[in-house]
Parts: structure tokens; C-alpha cells; sequence
């Protein structure tokens, strides 16, 4: 059966909180300081509980930058939290990810699920049998520009996505790269496109250490042809996605530049002012969505069932190359 890059399915029907959620967070790294905490800690509709690292010196310091509660152990965060928003380490996922279904905590997670897909497939049926929230950080599903581009889109005849690296070869393996940079690239692409994704061809160029250079591949979904491309040296930080239609051309930039070209007319927008950054990257879309799910009870857009498909296809393009 071919993979459907869709909306999810199905969460369980519980009544919602009846207060506001109080949110957790568990690894203090890159990503969790320069998109996350900066989003968390403008708490409306939630509450900031706390967070939890095993480097207790950098966890007491950051939490008293944003005024939360440094907590010394998982299980002590989880039993303050309904829901978790996991930033540690991909090797990490699946046994953080476990103990906090386990705990009753709905888990947001950055992608990819877990390091294997065997342990992505176990996370997702643990939180169905737990009846839990489990979204994958797809922050690209969230940026506004997308979401105009896909509502744009019908029936496209193709679409190309490229993100490229100024130096990024290493210091990690082609499947960590491909698991940690590259599948956002696949999973934005085949969303955008819709319908049923069947991958035809590719190329994984990679230097004499096993470290990733160069990817592309070819799709087909319902009848739009749809490419991706990496480079991990191209000597400059791009990210563009191209779409073809019947009357129109479409163009979206750093996920922030629009370009439409119909008629004869070219429509370029200008990017307002007010539009953040991380309202650009779709980080505060992820985050208001994934909250908005715990206090509703309704399916996450990227939920665990989601991630699978996308990451089914990463282990389709190691299989290929």
C-alpha cells in the first residue's frame, strides 16, 4: 500500500482539560532555546511547568532565564505535566518518549520519531494504547506560506523542493542526515503534493567516510511529479519549493518569499512586518497546534502515524541507493 501524506485519523475522544495545560520540556539544546522556549515561555493559554536535562548545570541556569522549575529527574517532570515537549537527542526519543506515554503525558517530539523505524512503530502504538497525543515536530507543515501553497495547489503536474547547506557534510552517517535534515524535505514535498506517493528513482552521493554530499529523488503522487534535492556543501543556506499547475506557477522562498506567476502577471507579496521569524518557520503554528490538541482531544495534524509514513519512505531511499 502506497504512503498518503493526509491529516491524521484518528485520537481518542476524551473530554477536554478543564484548565489551562501545564507543559513540560525535556532536553535543553539548540533547537529547544532558539524555537521552542522563546514560544513556550509566552504562555496564554498554558502553563510553563518546568523542564528536565541530564546536564543539571545547564538546566538550572536556563530555567531560571525563563523562571521555571529545574526538575532532576523525568518521572518528578511528567507527574507535574500533561503534556511534553521532547527535545533531547534522536537516540534518546524512544526510551524518554516511552516513560512519558507510560507517565499519561501527551509527548510532542521532534522529527524523526525515533532512531529506528521498528522503535517509531512501537512509540505509535504505545500512545494509541494509551490513548495519547503523540505529534512529530513537522514545523515546515506549519509555515504559513505552505499552508497558502497547498490550499493553492490543484492538482499540480510538479513540484520541486530544494534545501541546500553552505558546509554541512558530517560529521554523521548518510541515515542520520537523511533521518535528521533530509526528511523534512520528503515529508513537506509529498505533503504539499497530496494523494498517494510512490517513489521512482534517486541518487545518495557520499564521500569515502559514508557522509552524505549529495541526494535527490523522484516521485509520483496522484499525477504531479515531485522532486527533492539536497546538497550538504553548496556553499549556500537555501530552502525553496517550486510548483507547477494548470495557469499557474508558484515560487515560496525561505518560507517566507511568495511568488505567483498567472496570466502573464507576476504577484509578489510583500512578507509583513509583523510575521515573526519563528511564525515564518511554522514553530509557532506547531506549537499552538499540538496545545490545542491536548486541550481538545483531537488528532495532532503530525501525528505518530504521520512520521511513519515519511520515515517508511527514508528507509525506501536507503533501500534504493
Amino acid at each position: 500500500m502506497k504512503p498518503q501524506f493526509t491529516s491524521a485519523k484518528s485520537v481518542p475522544e476524551n473530554s477536554g482539560l478543564t484548565q489551562r495545560p501545564r507543559i513540560g520540556v525535556v532536553g535543553l539544546g539548540s533547537i529547544a532555546q532558539k524555537a521552542y522556549l522563546p514560544i513556550l515561555s509566552q504562555a496564554e493559554r498554558w502553563e510553563l511547568v518546568g523542564a528536565f536535562s541530564p546536564d543539571r548545570q545547564k538546566t538550572q541556569r536556563i530555567c531560571q532565564d525563563y523562571r521555571m522549575t529545574s526538575f532532576s529527574a523525568l518521572d518528578e517532570l511528567a507527574a507535574q505535566c500533561d503534556a511534553v515537549f521532547v527535545h533531547s537527542s534522536t537516540a534518546s526519543h524512544f526510551s524518554v518518549v516511552s516513560q512519558l506515554l507510560n507517565a499519561g503525558v501527551d509527548v510532542y517530539v521532534d522529527k524523526p520519531l525515533a532512531e529506528t523505524l521498528e522503535q517509531a512503530e512501537a512509540l505509535v502504538e504505545l500512545a494509541e494504547q494509551r490513548q495519547k497525543i503523540l505529534m512529530v515536530g513537522f514545523n515546515r507543515r506549519f509555515a504559513p506560506c505552505y499552508q497558502q501553497l497547498k490550499q493553492q495547489l490543484d492538482q499540480p503536474s510538479s513540484l520541486r523542493m530544494d534545501k541546500h547547506r553552505i558546509n554541512g557534510v558530517g560529521p554523521q552517517n548518510v541515515r542520520f542526515t537523511l533521518l535528521d535534515d533530509y526528511l523534512h524535505v520528503v515529508d513537506t514535498a509529498l505533503w504539499l503534493a497530496g494523494g498517494d506517493a510512490q517513489l521512482i528513482d534517486g541518487v545518495l552521493h557520499a564521500n569515502a567516510d559514508g557522509q552524505l554530499l549529495y541526494a535527490e529523488h523522484h516521485f509520483l503522487s496522484g499525477g504531479c511529479q515531485v522532486t527533492t534535492s539536497m546538497h550538504r556543501q553548496a556553499g549556500s543556506q537555501r530552502e525553496w519549493v517550486q510548483a507547477v499547475t494548470e495557469g499557474g506557477l508558484y515560487q515560496v522562498d525561505e518560507m517566507r518569499e511568495w511568488r505567483e506567476d498567472r496570466e502573464g502577471i507576476t504577484i509578489r507579496p510583500a512578507v509583513p512586518s509583523w510575521q515573526t521569524t519563528l511564525e515564518q518557520r511554522g514553530f509557532v503554528g506547531a506549537v499552538q497546534h499540538f496545545i490545542a490538541a491536548v486541550e481538545q482531544r483531537k488528532p495532532a495534524e503530525t501525528s505518530g502515524n504521520q512520521a511513519l509514513l515519511s520515515q517508511r519512505m527514508i528507509e525506501k531511499l536507503l533501500g534504493k541507493s
